[in-house]
């Protein structure tokens, strides 16, 4: 267990005493009378079939105190949606599923590319956004979670002590960020958040200097999580990636929005384990390769809007600093894990560094060659601006999807 500490950035909550679920369940049904909660699960229809998802909507079933449960549903055609209505059929709380690839929102996604307001490419991003749209058309809760479906150690307490901060009447945070170990079946896990984001946040401190941005990044202890809350109101205007930056695009932005003194992180479990992303080294599509190009391209577009001034020689001693320090780390994970009894391939880890810093140089390449890249989503209210009623309409499409035929 971490001491408790104040970074003086956020405020980090430890879970010092592991306090029952059901004590927090039941200051939870309390607070919710004055702040109805949603949870958010953004999912493709093959982890419908994979090992963790039914295990989760379990425990979510069991859960007193949400107002709504909303599934973002990815890569499902029409059977396939409707096996998904009857696979979350057992929750017996308020939900509804988004089928993103059917006809009724494929039609109000073309309505928004017309406008120019769109999300330019699928991903995680995209379906988060528009579950998010559909959070505030509903208007059933004033705090939203979410974490992703494949989570094999899930149990419901996680999600009671993610809420927590937020929820609490006396509190006044907008935003929780998700912090858990990635140790699972004896091995130190979490490639990308140790071997390339901690790294490269402290070589852009060491050539930019302490920026308070990157301060504030690096004072996260998983900045990867996929699991926060926030207040409803901050899903109007957050902008965001559509692909696998999210999760730093969704700090930077409320980081832009509200002052830390309103941000916190929580412990939300003792062990963590998911599905585990392929390196996938000889492919930039897909698995670490991918994320790591886009968690990159994040930063850096993050880091113009800050003042930032980026060039092709500045990438390449952004690459060279970085190597430098990931390398250094790699020898303290090594250390740690020795003296933990945990397995680790240094190895592998020193590929994977190789890898992440190629891939810096590439994401600096992207990042300068394409200047007039939208690489945002537009906010909510942006989209209210230019067309007001289409959250109602993506409202009642997907109440048509839930309860009728499709």
């Amino acid at each position: 267990m971490s001491d408790f500490h104040q970074n003086g950035i956020i405020t980090d909550f430890h879970n010092l005493t592991r306090r029952p679920v059901e004590a927090l369940e039941e200051d939870l049904v309390a607070f919710s009378a004055r702040r109805p909660m949603s949870l958010i699960l953004p999912s493709l229809f093959s982890e419908l079939e994979g090992p963790a998802l039914s295990h989760i909507v379990d425990e979510i079933a069991r859960v007193p105190y949400l107002a709504e449960v909303v599934i973002g549903l990815d890569r499902a055609d029409r059977e396939q949606f409707l096996r998904a209505r009857d696979f979350f059929a057992r929750l017996p709380q308020h939900h509804r599923i988004l089928w993103n690839d059917g006809p009724r929102l494929r039609a109000l996604d073309a309505e928004l590319e017309a406008q120019g307001l769109a999300p330019q490419q699928p991903g995680k991003g995209r379906n988060v956004w528009y579950c998010g749209g559909y959070v505030q058309a509903s208007q059933r809760s004033r705090v939203v979670a979410l974490h992703d479906c494949d989570i094999l150690t899930y149990d419901r307490g996680l999600l009671a002590r993610l809420f927590y901060p937020v929820v609490h009447p006396q509190f006044n945070y907008e935003f929780c960020k998700g912090y858990y170990p990635r140790i699972a079946e004896g091995r130190l896990n979490g490639r990308v958040s140790r071997l390339m984001v901690t790294p490269l946040l402290r070589a852009l401190k060491k050539i930019h200097g302490p920026l308070p941005y990157l301060e504030y990044l690096d004072s996260f202890r998983y900045a990867l999580s996929g699991e926060f809350s926030m207040r409803t109101e901050v899903l109007d205007g957050i902008r965001i990636p559509a692909d696998w930056g999210l999760e730093i695009g969704v700090l930077s932005e409320v980081h832009r929005n509200y002052s830390t003194k309103r941000l916190c992180q929580v412990d939300l479990a003792d062990a963590y384990d998911h599905k585990h992303q392929p390196v996938s080294a000889d492919d930039a599509t897909g698995g670490l390769n991918r994320m790591s190009l886009d968690i990159a391209k994040s930063l850096y577009r993050k880091l113009a809007t800050q003042g930032v001034t980026f060039s092709a020689e500045g990438f390449r001693t952004i690459k060279a600093t970085y190597y430098r320090l990931a390398l250094d780390l790699i020898e303290a994970y090594d250390h740690d894990a020795v003296m933990n009894g945990l397995s680790l391939d240094r190895h592998g880890e020193e590929q994977a560094v190789e890898l992440f810093a190629a891939n810096l140089l590439e994401a600096g390449s992207a990042f300068l060659d394409n200047p007039g890249e939208r690489p945002f989503i537009p906010s909510w209210n942006r989209v209210k601006a230019a067309i007001p009623d289409l959250p109602e309409r993506m409202f009642q499409a997907v109440e048509l999807d839930n309860a009728g035929e499709v």
